[in-house]
Formats: C-alpha cells, structure tokens, sequence
C-alpha cells in the first residue's frame, strides 16, 4: 500500500469517526429533547420542544445516510 493511499484510508476513517460522533451527539440532543418535551407545562415550551426533537431526528436521519454512503463507498455530505 502505498503513502499516498494509507493517508487517503486514514482521512476515510477520520471522516467516519467524526460521522460517528455526530450521530452520538445527534442521539443526545434527541434524547434531551424528548426529556424536555415531557416535563414541559408551558404550551410555548411544548412547541419548542417539538420543533428541537423533529430537527435533531432529521439530523440523524441525515447522518445515518451519510453512514450509509461512507460504508457503500460513496461520498458522503459534508458534516460541519
């Protein structure tokens, strides 16, 4: 394997991890959202919390497409 190509695997899994990491905390803003929603009296938090849980499952939908893409050997999004 050459230099090139152990720089261009090692980029691929940093790439990865970084995915990873985002769907970790994707899951977490998930998960508080959700908390939140529960506990929330307020009807204009009740809202808020709706909109904060359907954006972060969006978000993870989207990074679990872009998993996917890494795994099949496509090209994924861009994360920021």
């Amino acid at each position: 394997m050459s230099k090139q190509e152990k720089l261009a695997r090692k980029k691929r899994q940093e790439e990865m991890a970084q995915l990873q990491r985002e769907l970790a905390h994707t899951k977490g803003a998930i998960d508080c959202a959700q908390i939140n929603f529960e506990q929330a009296l307020d009807p204009a938090m009740v809202d808020c919390y709706i909109y904060e849980w359907k954006a972060a499952q969006l978000r993870y939908q989207f990074l679990l497409k872009c998993v996917k893409e890494y795994e099949a050997g496509e090209v994924a999004a861009t994360v920021s």
